[in-house]
């Protein structure tokens, strides 16, 4: 154990860390639609090294029965109770990574799809809070945290402690991460209270109601004892109107209890001198791999195979989120030089996919538009691509730029949280840096920090050096988890 642990450990009157049990909607690998999965999924692995007994808890989803109900072991099941709706819920174990996973099974609410998206979503995790607070006493495992992870689990230390008694009540803390205050879970309050039986009181501004909805990441932020989300800047932004959907003032009052801690990744998963999604493989002393990613990437996908041209990429959602809008409005103007090249990797907008369509058809040869999702190919890009363009409008954590650098791909990214916090820019007196940025969401700025990659790239010295710091920039999730873990025993 290490020597800050015992030392806070000392102080709280305890001999043992603490028991982590993190609940969420999704977790990597057996289901996942973003990054939150990620988390979930590498977190407890690295805690564990830490010394931890940290768990998780999740719905059984159609996609995990399908891939692993073989290595499923049932331990006991119940029935669960929604307003007049009474549905079974059985919970499952899966040891995967050394890692237990308890999976929440209902056929009726996780059968299909993992969001199901309006009012059926609120059910369904309505659904999942109830099942996991019945759940704990029974699961042969005595947490002392309940880690939950955004508004899909925000209702968990609400109806702990307004409705649950005794054990539960007293001996749990509960903290809760907010992944991206954008998605907040609102619906009608008669609704919530069908479904959970939340009390008038509660649907007030002091607890749950906003904009005349019941919130349940609202509901979140006000019972859980702590709060944390992806990244410092992000848990800073959240704090003010512009950022802050409509929970600014409740996190502002909460400041004290409010903090960030930046993700990772799995740098097992993403490892260029492992990984066999790629062509070559390749690290910070042997780059050769790189070019031939690079090559291999131009060749499969209709570009001019040319070393000489830095190939700019998005790997990304196309909505006006991730910056798209900017793109849209700039991209004519950027591919008037012609020693630049293009690839687009991702889904989203109509609008946006159309645009890139166009684009592709315009500028055969040096532009490339891949529009969907292929986590091969994605790796493919990370590793071919020379600098990776996330010009976001608010980007909570994001893990793409810290991929790319893992890749030695330089990120030019917008400064905003985790973005911010993640690439250091570079400084042309210095000479340090790992990658590019700009501060306001504004094309002309992005295209500013293009055109100075792009002058980068023409100074192979410079962009050694950005390289090797980038690839020397650490992202695992070791650094992570030890942030989390002195969160949680200070929780204590």
């Amino acid at each position: 154990m290490k020597k800050q642990f015992r030392s806070i450990l000392n102080e709280k009157g305890r001999k043992e860390l603490p028991n982590i049990l993190l609940a969420a909607a999704e977790c990597a690998p057996l289901s996942k639609t973003g990054g939150l999965a990620d988390v979930v999924g590498t977190l407890p692995k690295a805690l564990k090294k830490l010394g931890f007994d940290a768990r998780v808890i999740t719905p059984y989803h159609r996609c995990i029965k399908d891939k692993y109900v073989s290595q499923v072991e049932h331990m006991f099941d119940f029935y669960v109770s929604l307003g007049w709706r009474t549905q079974y819920c059985g919970i499952e174990r899966l040891e995967l990574d050394g890692v237990c996973i308890y999976l929440v099974d209902s056929e009726f609410y996780f059968g299909d799809k993992i969001y199901r998206g309006g009012q059926a979503e609120g059910e369904q995790y309505a659904f999942f809070t109830r099942a996991v607070l019945d759940a704990i006493p029974n699961l042969g495992f005595k947490p002392d945290i309940v880690h939950c992870n955004d508004w899909h689990t925000a209702m968990l230390p609400m109806l702990a402690k307004t409705q649950y008694c005794g054990a539960m009540q007293s001996s749990l803390r509960w903290l809760l991460t907010i992944h991206n205050i954008a998605y907040q879970g609102k619906f009608g309050f008669d609704y919530v209270q069908d479904l959970l039986g939340v009390e008038d009181k509660y649907y007030t501004p002091e607890f749950m109601e906003l904009n005349g909805c019941a919130d349940f990441l609202k509901a979140g932020c006000v019972f859980a004892d702590r709060i944390n989300t992806v990244s410092p800047t992000y848990a800073n932004e959240i704090k003010t109107a512009y950022f802050g959907e409509g929970l600014e003032g409740i996190l502002d009052a909460r400041s004290h209890e409010l903090s960030g801690i930046i993700n990772g990744i799995d740098t097992k998963v993403f490892n260029p001198y492992t990984d066999p999604a790629l062509p070559a493989r390749y690290n910070k002393g042997r780059l050769n791999g790189k070019k031939l990613c690079k090559l291999a990437l131009q060749r499969d996908f209709g570009l001019e195979q040319r070393e000489d041209v830095p190939v700019f990429a998005m790997v990304t959602r196309m909505t006006e989120q991730k910056g798209f809008d900017l793109v849209e409005c700039m991209l004519d103007e950027l591919m008037q030089y012609n020693d630049m090249q293009f690839f687009m990797l991702g889904s989203g907008d109509k609008e946006y996919e159309n645009f890139m369509r166009e684009a592709e058809a315009r500028y055969k040869g040096r532009l490339c538009a891949y529009i969907g999702y292929n986590e091969e190919l994605s790796h493919r890009v990370y590793a071919g691509a020379d600098f990776l363009l996330m010009p976001s409008r608010f980007e909570p954590c994001g893990l793409s730029q810290m991929i790319a650098m893992r890749y030695g791909t330089l990120p030019i990214v917008r400064e905003t949280g985790g973005l911010k916090d993640s690439v250091k820019p570079y400084n042309k007196f210095t000479g340090e840096g790992t990658g590019f940025s700009f501060a306001d969401f504004n094309a002309h700025e992005m295209k500013d920090a293009m055109l100075l990659a792009l002058e980068c790239y023409h100074k192979p010295e410079v962009m050694s050096s950005l390289v090797r710091q980038a690839m020397e920039a650490d992202f695992s999730f070791d650094r992570s988890s030890e942030e989390y873990a002195m969160l949680y025993l200070w929780m204590l």
